[in-house]
């Protein structure tokens, strides 16, 4: 059985996340402790006792989730994944997972990004939207047409693209994509237009952090979203962590190829639910296991 694990991103985190892990087991408070020294505030607190509000500020989701997923993954018994990818902010989880990157400077890199995407919307105010059921060269096209920044962002699955851009870009487009056939065009309540040309004032600060990070090659091959190929090569996964600031997920792509390269059980290391089923809905009819860990 070729064993594949993935990591959520943005989205998953929900009030208590982790908090039964820093309580069962010493290794995750060691680590989680830790974490609250590097970032110099105690996530923890906003973690296990935080309102779904105070979780939505960017600063505090994207370590939060990096956290639970990858202080996870090292207390499980018997980690020993065949290749490993991650939904956006999950990539970084997957690299740290897999032994590219150590634990504190993969949390220093995504604390970075965090932080350098929060300007990026406070500069431009941007935003989101989910299109069901349109054919993705449609989409494609549609953006392409528009006045103003949009562009695909998430290629999650098959009928579910989520595009990103400007405020005034995103409604146009959704117009424009229900008049094309759309079932939905759903504006989505995020803080900005990630995955877009908007995010481009964060390359020059993301790019230092990312060159001056040890990356090594990892336990296996990690499928990344740029490419939605598989790597070992420290320099391939150092250039695509920084083109993914600006470029799209491609999750149907990366999910595709790892079944055609052989994964027959996938699973979701961290909170939620969302990558079990995307991956149910791009495998079909494909004989595969999907499960979920959030805890232990």
């Amino acid at each position: 059985m070729m064993k594949a694990y993935i990591f959520p991103g943005q989205g998953a985190q929900f009030p208590g996340m982790a908090k039964e892990l820093y309580d069962s087991r010493k290794e995750a408070r060691n680590l989680l402790e830790r974490a609250n020294e590097i970032l110099g505030f105690r996530i923890t607190d906003i973690m296990f006792e935080g309102s779904d509000e105070d979780l939505k500020a960017t600063k505090v989701t994207q370590p939060a989730i990096f956290l639970h997923s990858v202080v996870l993954a090292k207390c499980l018994e018997g980690f020993a994944p065949d290749m490993v990818a991650g939904h956006s902010l999950g990539e970084f989880s997957a690299l740290a997972a897999a032994g590219a990157m150590s634990f504190e400077d993969a949390l220093k890199l995504v604390e970075i990004r965090a932080r350098e995407m929060q300007k990026c919307c406070d500069i431009v105010p941007g935003t989101m939207a989910a299109i069901i059921a349109l054919p993705d060269e449609t989409i494609e096209k549609i953006c392409s047409s528009i006045e103003g920044t949009v562009v695909p962002a998430n290629y999650n699955c098959d009928g579910q693209v989520v595009i990103s851009g400007e405020m005034n870009a995103i409604e146009a487009a959704c117009k424009a994509m229900k008049e094309a056939g759309a079932k939905r065009a759903l504006p989505l309540v995020v803080g900005g237009a990630f995955h877009s040309p908007l995010m481009e004032p964060a390359r020059v600060a993301l790019a230092k952090a990312i060159d001056s990070t040890r990356i090594v090659e990892p336990v296996c091959p990690v499928y990344q979203n740029v490419t939605a190929l598989p790597t070992k090569d420290p320099d391939t996964i150092r250039e695509n962590l920084l083109l993914q600031l600006t470029s799209p997920v491609r999750w149907t792509q990366s999910v595709r190829n790892m079944i055609s390269d052989g994964a027959d059980s996938f699973t979701e290391i961290g909170p939620g639910k969302v990558l079990q089923g995307l991956v149910k809905r791009i495998a079909g009819e494909k004989e595969i296991t999907i499960e979920g860990i959030s805890t232990i």
